[in-house]
């Protein structure tokens, strides 16, 4: 199962870097914007025993043309439906921002209807699910979301003085940003499977009580690493995070 077949695996998944002898899958979700691209470095420097998949969202790069999708719990039941040929290897999930919200959905989802617990959850740069925040950052008008995304210091600040950049990435900007701040936590059983957060210190997007909420999601065991930096710290400590998450999964 090293090639699963099928259109939608090809085009929400992409494996930079095959390593069929794997052990485990680790599964990278993107920030809000973000594309599989963002987790090229991870793939090419994460050790031989993980196969790193990269999921690719609709609305952006070669997906560009296709419709968005601007919720989390949909969001979640496509990158679910994709991952099921790939659930021969226990699976790890990477979410950054956003990202992490759709992993955490994502792995409920294994667990609830496969009886399937992930080996690993790696929340980066984003508060725990019930640790709600007010956000309307979706509605403002392109130039206050442009401000708000160069604030962040994200892959695609200064790109975006480029109009023609700017019109092709704003309207799955503002999409994503629509799923993550509307997201409601919804209580149920809690996960199983091992949690570490990551974040910045220096962060606006998620404290370090925010973070460490993340603990009430587990029955497993929950760490917090804390690292200098705001909210794209994995861009300034690559190899410090890669490290910690190859300890996790060994």
């Amino acid at each position: 199962m090293d090639n699963p077949s099928g259109d939608d695996n090809g085009l929400w998944i992409r494996r930079f870097h095959p390593r069929p002898d794997s052990e485990v899958r680790l599964v990278c979700l993107p920030h809000a914007g973000g594309a599989a691209s963002y987790f090229f470095p991870v793939s090419k420097a994460m050790p031989a025993f993980a196969d790193v998949l990269c999921v690719q969202y609709p609305g952006r790069q070669d997906r560009r043309t296709e419709p968005l999708i601007d919720n989390i719990p949909d969001l979640a039941d496509r990158v679910f439906a994709a991952l099921l040929p790939w659930a021969d290897k226990p699976l790890a999930f990477l979410g950054h921002s956003m990202g992490a919200s759709v992993a955490f959905e994502v792995a409920r989802r294994f667990e609830r209807e496969k009886g399937v617990v992930a080996a690993g959850l790696f929340a980066s740069g984003r508060r725990a699910p019930s640790a709600h925040r007010d956000e309307r950052m979706h509605l403002l008008d392109d130039r206050g979301l442009v401000a708000e995304v160069d604030s962040l210091s994200g892959t695609v600040s200064g790109l975006l003085d480029d109009e023609e950049v700017l019109r092709m990435v704003l309207p799955a900007i503002r999409s994503d940003y629509r799923a993550a701040e509307t997201y409601v936590y919804e209580p149920g059983e809690s996960l199983r499977c091992p949690v570490l957060a990551l974040i910045g210190d220096n962060d606006p997007k998620v404290t370090e009580e925010e973070a460490r909420a993340w603990a009430r999601h587990t029955e497993g065991s929950f760490e917090l690493k804390v690292f200098p930096g705001g909210h794209f710290f994995l861009a300034d400590h690559q190899q410090a995070v890669i490290g910690e998450i190859a300890a996790w999964l060994r």
